[in-house]
């Protein structure tokens, strides 16, 4: 009788290995808790890449980052940082300036209405996280957490 993800999926088939059983159920976590959220931040008329950006660049005042910087503090990859931001600035929720060092280099900064419309997600976005994940007890919270550090290669 298939058990957990194997029964989820409807798999008759045993997973191969413990890490190929793994890898999928570490997908299919986050997949469901990202379908999740992405349908909170659908009210407030983000996406979690541009969500992601702004809580970036709130932490980043009052300078703001380079585009660069603001890609790999990304939690999922965006190959078009760009974009985002043009989406974000079309919206009033950040502003684009040049270095003026390099004036190649552009910076990202949140607005004044991109810092309100965190302000009013916040509450919000934060009892909706600790109720996705109240059945589990915080002991198994942190040992998840650690696991996952040793998963992308950190020291536990």
């Amino acid at each position: 009788m298939p058990r957990g993800l194997q029964a989820e999926l409807k798999q008759k088939i045993p997973f191969t290995s413990e890490e190929q059983e793994a890898y999928l159920a570490l997908l299919r976590t986050a997949d469901a808790l990202q379908t999740e959220v992405e349908a909170w931040l659908k009210e407030f008329g983000l996406t979690g890449t541009q969500y992601n950006a702004l809580r970036i660049l709130r932490g980043a005042r009052p300078e703001g980052l380079p585009c660069r910087e603001i890609g790999e503090r990304m939690i999922t990859h965006d190959p078009d940082i760009t974009r985002l931001l043009n989406r974000l600035e079309d919206r009033g929720l950040v502003k684009r300036t040049r270095a003026k060092h390099d004036r190649r280099v552009i910076y990202g900064k949140i607005t004044p209405a991109g810092l309100n419309l965190l302000r009013e997600m916040d509450a919000p976005l934060e009892k909706r996280g600790r109720e996705m994940l109240r059945h589990v007890p915080q002991e198994k919270l942190k040992q998840l957490i650690e696991l996952l550090e040793l998963v992308r290669g950190g020291e536990v």
